[in-house]
C-alpha cells in the first residue's frame, strides 16, 4: 500500500477537518446567540440602555442594533407593555423619541449582566490559561482571514 497521500486525499482531509471546525464554531455561535439573548431582542436592548446610563434615543438604538424603525418600534412596544422601558418625546424636537429604562428594566439588565459575567468566568474553564490565550490568538487569525475573504 502506498503511504504517500495524493493531493486529492490531502484535500479531502482538509475539507473534513474544516467541516469539523466549522461545526464546532457553529455550535458555539448558536449557543451564544440563544443563551445570550440574540443580537437585537429585548435583553440586548436592556443591556445597552443600562450601559449608556439608562437613556438613549430610539434612533440611536435602531442604528446600534441595525433594526428598521418598524421592527425596533415593535420590540420597544412589547418592552413598554412589560414595564421595562418608557418612551418620551424630546421637548425641543417632538419627532425624536427617547427610551428610558424603568426600575424593573434596570433590575433585569443588572441580572443579565451578572448572568453574562458568570458565563464568561466559566465558559473556558476546560482550557488552561495558556490554551485560552492560544485560542484567542487563533480566533483572531481566523477573523482576519475571513475578513480578507470578503474583499
Amino acid at each position: 500500500m502506498n503511504s504517500i497521500e495524493t493531493p486529492e486525499a490531502q484535500q479531502d482531509e482538509t475539507i473534513v477537518r474544516a467541516k469539523r471546525i466549522l461545526k464546532g464554531l457553529g455550535f458555539c455561535g448558536h449557543y451564544m446567540h440563544f443563551h445570550g439573548g440574540g443580537r437585537s431582542g429585548q435583553i440586548p436592548i436592556l443591556c445597552m440602555l443600562d450601559r449608556c446610563g439608562g437613556t438613549l434615543s430610539q434612533q440611536k438604538l435602531g442604528m446600534r442594533f441595525e433594526l428598521k424603525p418598524g421592527s425596533l418600534s415593535e420590540i420597544l412596544s412589547k418592552m413598554e407593555t412589560a414595564g421595562l422601558i418608557e418612551r418620551t418625546r424630546d421637548t425641543k424636537d417632538r419627532r425624536q423619541l427617547f427610551v428610558h429604562l424603568t426600575d424593573e428594566g434596570m433590575r433585569l439588565a443588572h441580572l443579565e449582566h451578572e448572568k453574562r459575567d458568570r458565563f464568561r468566568r466559566s465558559a473556558f474553564t476546560a482550557l488552561t490559561v495558556e490554551e485560552q490565550e492560544q485560542l484567542a490568538e487563533m480566533l483572531e487569525k481566523i477573523r482576519v482571514t475571513w475578513e480578507e475573504l470578503d474583499d
